[in-house]
């Protein structure tokens, strides 16, 4: 018998492929990921409380935690809210009505980033002369998305 002929043509053994084992990949990612789920929540601030909830709110009462928003788009369109004015002339006389019915409440102003910065300042100056206590630019993160902080100015 030759044992060429049983091993192959040349004569050589073919060396045997390599499996990949994940299972102890699994096991520490999911290890990990226990970990992570038991420790992020105690990484919050502060102490855990419940807060109340409100079950009948008043629709028609706006509180001063409900701001007035101004839009400025891209375009150099001003809108109040969701509607468009048609200048800023017309803006102070609705904000003015706006601040005589609720002077608590406060003004974001959203401009869009291809807004000439002067056009968001005369807003911003506009709002000042109506005379609202607070008033905020809405910005957000470098590289964010649409998630976006009020700041204070």
């Amino acid at each position: 018998m030759d044992v060429r002929a049983e091993s192959g043509r040349s004569g050589r053994q073919q060396p045997p492929e390599p499996e990949i084992n994940v299972t102890p990949l699994v096991d520490v990612v999911l290890v990990l990921l226990i970990i992570f789920m038991v420790i992020a929540p105690q990484m919050e601030h502060g102490e855990r409380v419940e807060l109340p909830a409100v079950f009948q709110p008043d629709p028609k009462s706006k509180s001063k935690l409900d701001p007035i928003y101004v839009t400025i788009t891209g375009a150099g369109t001003v809108f109040l809210e969701k509607e468009a004015v048609a200048d800023l002339g017309a803006l102070g006389e609705r904000l003015r009505a706006i601040r005589a019915a609720e002077p608590e409440r406060r003004v974001v102003i959203k401009g869009d980033s291809s807004v000439r910065y002067g056009r968001v300042r005369e807003a911003f100056a506009l709002c000042q002369e109506v005379g609202f206590a607070g008033i905020s630019l809405q910005v957000s993160q470098r590289g964010g998305g649409a998630s976006a902080a009020p700041e204070e100015g």
